[in-house]
């Protein structure tokens, strides 16, 4: 029997984890891996207790890099496909099956959520940086895209295996659409919503410095590669 892995890289993340995994196990999912990224709250108790698989790194070191520790621990286990899903309670789970279904039907070998297909609301600010972002990976990577750093999407096994996350924080996002390019993995945007708060805004690529941070990280990539 085919099997589905969760992973969520979390950092203090106790108010909103437990409704999240609650949220996940309501709509059957049971493989549910938490990465704890060194939280300084209740993040690893919250969501251990709501019945999450939940694994800690002794130090802060990243969203890309919590990322990384839960995939390569859903691969071990034998997971055929993983799902990366946001701890802050932004993504949907109703919006589960429309991402799944095309990678468990063999037509492509990774989804990725995007907002601007179901026309989420965006506040006007994060929308321009968003839409910056899509341009950057056009004229980085060759991949037109609708909305570059959406954090829900869905691997086969042989798009987990094949994608090589070596950025730490926030720049795996357009590293891994880099490695869709490079590996020459077939994938598809599909439509989700994106549940915004004040908290979420002011996380992730919602600044300025952070979408400076991920395009410097970018350049040195390129360059480097």
């Amino acid at each position: 029997m085919k099997s589905a892995y969760i992973v969520i890289a979390a950092y203090n993340e106790g108010n909103r984890i437990s409704a999240v995994i609650r949220d996940l196990k309501k709509a059957g999912q049971r493989n549910i891996v938490v990465v704890d990224d060194c939280s300084r709250d209740n993040t690893f108790e919250s969501a251990k207790k709501a019945g999450a698989i939940v694994l800690r790194h002794i130090l802060n070191r990243g969203q890309g890099a919590a990322l990384r520790t839960g995939i390569e621990y859903s691969l071990e286990k034998g997971a055929d496909y993983i799902v990366t899903f946001d701890a802050d309670g932004q993504h949907r789970t109703e919006d589960l099956n429309a991402m799944m279904a095309p990678v468990i039907n063999g037509e492509v070998d990774i989804t990725v959520g995007s907002r601007f297909l179901e026309k989420t609301e965006v506040p006007l600010a994060r929308k321009i940086l968003l839409k910056g972002s899509v341009f950057i990976i056009w004229l980085f990577y060759g991949i037109k895209m609708t909305d570059a750093h959406n954090g829900f999407r869905v691997l086969s096994r042989k798009a987990a295996e094949k994608i090589e996350i070596t950025q730490d924080r926030m720049a795996h996002a357009s590293e891994i659409i880099g490695e869709i390019k490079r590996k020459k993995l077939r994938y598809k945007e599909v439509p989700v919503v994106i549940r915004y708060s004040e908290e979420t805004l002011r996380k992730g690529h919602g600044n300025i410095f952070q979408a400076f941070k991920v395009l410097w990280n970018m350049v040195m990539e390129k360059l480097m590669r």
